[in-house]
């Protein structure tokens, strides 16, 4: 979705650091771990289907993206996936996957995420783990 408009860094062990900490401060609920790891203009959409009220939230800025994220520690699994060829993470509930979230990453920071909380396309899709080609 962002390939064109920001390149995703070259290293995958960073992105997957910057991943590890996004979720590491979600999961711990340490709002200033999430505003460092985030881009002081980063934006936040979740996409929970047509069916769902309000269709595609969006979210802007560092602060509101991080009271948005926090909302992750209450999921009972949370497992790196590749999305579009990119670490990405997805929350399961029940066995069930209830969200997947993309990162745009650039200098170390969270530009962008993306998040799909549709469960009719959720339950179409290959979540495959990374490194697990």
């Amino acid at each position: 979705m962002y390939g064109e408009r920001f390149p995703l860094p070259r290293d995958p062990s960073r992105r997957r650091q910057v991943v590890d900490a996004f979720l590491a401060a979600a999961r711990g609920g340490d709002f200033q771990a999430l505003l460092a790891i985030l881009d002081p203009d980063v934006v936040m959409r979740i996409d929970a289907g047509a069916g769902a009220e309000g269709g595609i939230q969006t979210f802007r800025g560092a602060a509101a993206v991080a009271g948005q994220a926090r909302a992750y520690q209450r999921h009972t699994t949370t497992r790196q996936v590749l999305v579009n060829g990119a670490v990405g993470l997805v929350s399961m509930e029940n066995g069930q996957p209830r969200g997947l979230l993309s990162f745009t990453i650039a200098d170390g920071k969270i530009i962008a995420i993306d998040i799909l909380s549709d469960p009719e396309r959720l339950a179409r899709l290959d979540l495959t783990a990374p490194g697990a080609n």
